[in-house]
C-alpha cells in the first residue's frame, strides 16, 4: 500500500491556522491595533468599512519595519521576541507567536507600507492568499499602515457566517476598546464608513475612561490601588448607580493584556453584595501587574485566558481592594457600633407590654407561589415562646355580634357564588364576573375561577400583553407616535449607539421617533403615545441594555427582540398599585393573548390552584 500522510501544503496550513485566530473582522483589528502598541506608536489610526467586511486598516507612527522584516512578519512563527524557551515567561508585550499576520494574509488581501524613521524610502508589500504579489520602495510617513480588505474572499463558507454589520462593529468596538483603555497615553481614532466614531486624545485612565464611555462616568468612578510584593491592582469600579444588566463594561488587563476570568468576576461582583441586585453587573476597569513567569498568557490563541501561579491569593487581593475602595469613598453603609441600640428596647415595649395583641399579616413567600407550591407558615420551625408571653391570646378568638353577622352575610355570598358556578354550562374556564381581583403585595393579582384561584405575576402579564402588541404593531399596522413637546438629545457610547442605528426603523413602526444627529448623538422628536409618561432618554437606554442581552445568539430575531426588549422596560414594575380596573384589564387582555401561560422569556404569567389541591394541603396538616 503506498504512503497515505502528506504534509499540507503553507496555503491550506495557513488558512486551517487562520481558523484559530481569525474568527471574525475584529480578530484582525485586535492583532493589528497590539502590533502598533508594540512598536510603540504614540498615535494609532483604525478605519474601517462595512464593519470591517471589505477594508479594516490600522495607521500607525511607531517604529517601522525593515525591507527584510516587512517580509518576514508574514511568515509563520517568525517573531523578534523569542529566541530561547526562558523568553516565553518574560513577556510584556503582546504579539510573540507569529501567527496573526500570516493567517490574516492567508485569508485577505493585505497591502502594507512601512518606513523606519531614519529613513527616506520605505517598503510596499502586497500579498493575497499568503502568495506575495510584489514588493517595492514606496514613498511613506515613518510607522506602518497595514489595509486588510476583502476578509474571508477566498474562504466563503467562513464569510458567510459572520453576523449583522451592526453585530460585527460591535465586536471591532468592543477590540478597539480593550486596547485604547490598556493604553490611555496613546491616542486613538477610529473611522466607520468614512464618519469618525472616536477621538481619544492621550491622557489618564480617568480621562480616557470618561472619553469612552461618557461624561456622566466622571463623578461614578471609584479609584482601586493596592501594592504588594506579588502582585498589584489599580483602576476604578464603579458606584452601584452605573451598574448594568449586561457583562459589556467589566474590563480586567494583566500585565495591560486584556482577560477574561469568571473567577476574578466573582471577586468584584461578591464586594457589591448588598448594594446591587443579582441580576446587575458592576462597571470596573482594573490592572493586575504581576511577574511574566507567575502566568501563563499561551493557554488560548486568543490568549485572552491566563493561568495564575496563585489565583486565590489575587481573588483575596481584589475583593479587599474593592470592598475597601467602595467603603473608602462612602459608598457601603457602615454601622456605628459605639452607639448605644434601642432595637432591644423597642422589642421589649413591643412584646411585653400590657396593650391588647394585635394581629400583623405576615408576608407571604410568594417565590413558592411562581413554582406551584403552596406555602405554609408551618413549614419552617418556629421558635419556641413562653406561654406566660402571649397572655392576651384569647382576644385573638373574641367576636362580637357585628363579626358573626358579617361572618353569616359572607357564607351566604359564598354559597350563592357556588351555586351560580355549579349551574354555569360557560365553556370559560376564567370566569371572574363575581369576584373582583385582589392585589397581593402590590406584585401578584388574584382572581378566582370554577375549579379554584389563580394567581396572576403582574409584571410578567403584562410583558406578555406588551410582547404581543408590538408584534401586532410590525404585522399589522404602526402604532401611533406623540410630538414632544421639545426634542431630547440622547449621547451614547459608540457600540450602543451603533446598535440603536441599527433598529431605527423597528423603533419608528412602534411609535418612536428618532433621528441620527452624527457622531454618537441621536434628538427623540416622538415617543409612543401610549409611553408618554417615560423617560424618554433612560427608557431606550435601558431598552438598548435588554437588547444586547441576546443579539448576539444564533437564533436572534431583530424585530422579536426589539419587542421584547420594549415591553421588559415599559410593563408594569412590581411594587405598582393597579386599581379594580387596571387588574379587570389586564386579566382580560392576558387571556386574549395567543400564548398567556408565559412571558416572552417562557416564565410562568399565572399559576392554577384547584379545590382539590387546596382540600389536599388543609387535609395534610
Amino acid at each position: 500500500m503506498s504512503d497515505i500522510i502528506r504534509l499540507l501544503p503553507d496555503a491550506i496550513a495557513n488558512q486551517i491556522a487562520a481558523g484559530e485566530v481569525i474568527q471574525r473582522p475584529a480578530s484582525v483589528v485586535k492583532e493589528l491595533l497590539e502590533n502598533s502598541i508594540d512598536s510603540g506608536a504614540r498615535n494609532i489610526q483604525l478605519i474601517i468599512k462595512d464593519a470591517g467586511r471589505t477594508l479594516i486598516q490600522v495607521v500607525d507612527d511607531g517604529c517601522g519595519m525593515t525591507d527584510t522584516d516587512a517580509r518576514m512578519c508574514f511568515e509563520r512563527h517568525a517573531t523578534s521576541k523569542i529566541s530561547k524557551i526562558e523568553d516565553l515567561f518574560s513577556l510584556y508585550t503582546f504579539g510573540f507567536r507569529g501567527e496573526a499576520m500570516a493567517s490574516i494574509a492567508a485569508v485577505a488581501q493585505v497591502e502594507m507600507k512601512t518606513r523606519l524613521h531614519d529613513q527616506e524610502v520605505g517598503t510596499q508589500l502586497i500579498i493575497e492568499g499568503s502568495k506575495v504579489l510584489s514588493q517595492e520602495p514606496c514613498s511613506h510617513q515613518p510607522g506602518t499602515s497595514i489595509a486588510v480588505r476583502n476578509l474571508f474572499y477566498n474562504v466563503p463558507a467562513r464569510r458567510n457566517f459572520l453576523k449583522s454589520n451592526a453585530i460585527e462593529t460591535k465586536h471591532i468596538l468592543d477590540e478597539f476598546t480593550h486596547v485604547a483603555l490598556a493604553n490611555p497615553a496613546v491616542f486613538f481614532s477610529l473611522h466607520h464608513n468614512g464618519s469618525e466614531v472616536y477621538h481619544l486624545k492621550s491622557g489618564n485612565l480617568r480621562q480616557r475612561i470618561v472619553s469612552i464611555f461618557g461624561k456622566n462616568y466622571n463623578d461614578k468612578l471609584v479609584p482601586i490601588e493596592e501594592l504588594t510584593d506579588y502582585v498589584s491592582v489599580r483602576g476604578f469600579i464603579g458606584k452601584p448607580e452605573v451598574s448594568k444588566k449586561t457583562r459589556g463594561e467589566q474590563f480586567f488587563f494583566v500585565n495591560n493584556r486584556f482577560i477574561k476570568s469568571n473567577f476574578l468576576n466573582h471577586a468584584i461582583v461578591k464586594a457589591y453584595e448588598g448594594l446591587i441586585t443579582d441580576k446587575n453587573f458592576p462597571f470596573y476597569c482594573l490592572f493586575i501587574d504581576i511577574k511574566p513567569d507567575a502566568i501563563d498568557i499561551n493557554v488560548h490563541p486568543t490568549k485572552q485566558e491566563i493561568k495564575f501561579e496563585d489565583e486565590k491569593a489575587i481573588y483575596l487581593l481584589l475583593n479587599a481592594a474593592a470592598k475597601h475602595g467602595l467603603s473608602q469613598y462612602s459608598v457601603m453603609p457602615t454601622i456605628d457600633f459605639e452607639h448605644q441600640s434601642t432595637f432591644g428596647q423597642f422589642v421589649d415595649e413591643r412584646i411585653y407590654t400590657e396593650q391588647p395583641f394585635k394581629v400583623v399579616p405576615s408576608k407571604l413567600n410568594t417565590d413558592s407561589f411562581t413554582k406551584g407550591s403552596y406555602y405554609s407558615p408551618f413549614d419552617k420551625d418556629i421558635p419556641s415562646i413562653k406561654r406566660d408571653e402571649f397572655s392576651h391570646w384569647k382576644k385573638l378568638y373574641d367576636m362580637d355580634e357585628s363579626t358573626e353577622e358579617r361572618s353569616v352575610t359572607i357564607r351566604s355570598k359564598m354559597d350563592q357564588l357556588q351555586l351560580e358556578n355549579e349551574n354555569d354550562i360557560s365553556p370559560n374556564p376564567f370566569k371572574h364576573e363575581l369576584f373582583e381581583p385582589i392585589q397581593l403585595h402590590d406584585r401578584y393579582i388574584l382572581t378566582q375561577i370554577k375549579s379554584g384561584f389563580i394567581l396572576i405575576n403582574q409584571q410578567k402579564a403584562h410583558q406578555r400583553i406588551l410582547f404581543e402588541r408590538y408584534l401586532r404593531n410590525f404585522t399589522q399596522h404602526p402604532a401611533a407616535s406623540q410630538q414632544t413637546l421639545f426634542p431630547k438629545t440622547l449621547e451614547l457610547n459608540a457600540g450602543d449607539a451603533a446598535l440603536l442605528q441599527e433598529i431605527i426603523p423597528e423603533l419608528r413602526i412602534l411609535g418612536f421617533d428618532i433621528q441620527f444627529f452624527g457622531n454618537t448623538t441621536f434628538v427623540i422628536h416622538g415617543m409612543p403615545a401610549d409611553l408618554q409618561d417615560e423617560q424618554e432618554n433612560q427608557l431606550i437606554e435601558r431598552m438598548l441594555e435588554e437588547y444586547k442581552q441576546s443579539y448576539k445568539t444564533d437564533q436572534f430575531d431583530k424585530r422579536q427582540q426589539v419587542a421584547r426588549s420594549i415591553a421588559y422596560q415599559t410593563a408594569t414594575s412590581p411594587g405598582t398599585t393597579l386599581s379594580k380596573q387596571a387588574m379587570q384589564q389586564l386579566i382580560d387582555e392576558l387571556f386574549a393573548c395567543e400564548q398567556p401561560a408565559v412571558n416572552p422569556a417562557g416564565h410562568a404569567t399565572f399559576v392554577q390552584y384547584s379545590f382539590d389541591e387546596i382540600e389536599r394541603k388543609f387535609e395534610n396538616n
